[in-house]
């Protein structure tokens, strides 16, 4: 076990309710577990996102903390909270890295593997 170390799962969704194709406007969501699998208690400090939609466009996001919060998590403890990403196309993905620092000051970042967003039924 990594003495310092946050796994991140992510669960896509798309918001249909709130899109709209014929405007090239797509909603998506997505719930995001964040879980401390290292020794250490650490604080989630800032987020940053890579989100490359189909036409290849790439926007950059960062920020402190995430949804507003900054969550302190304690080994085996996890946070989970769901955000969204407009897009202007019906597929993309995201990727990203929180940078953390654990309660002895020591930093370190957790991965956010990569994730694709898309429409239903426009992968096959």
């Amino acid at each position: 076990m990594a003495r310092y170390e946050f796994s991140v799962s992510v669960v896509p969704q798309y918001v249909a309710e709130q899109s709209n194709p014929d405007e090239d406007e797509y909603l998506f969501a997505y719930t995001v577990t964040v879980r401390n699998t290292g020794e250490v208690a650490a604080k989630l400090l800032s987020r940053h996102w890579i989100i490359t939609d189909a036409d290849g466009d790439v926007e950059e996001v960062r920020g402190d903390g995430v949804v507003g919060e900054q969550p302190v998590l304690r080994p085996g403890e996890a946070f989970q909270y769901t955000s969204g990403c407009p897009l202007t196309t019906p597929v993309g993905s995201m990727k990203g890295t929180y940078h953390c620092v654990a309660e002895d000051g020591t930093r370190f970042d957790a991965t956010v593997p990569e994730f694709i967003l898309s429409m239903p039924r426009v992968l096959h």
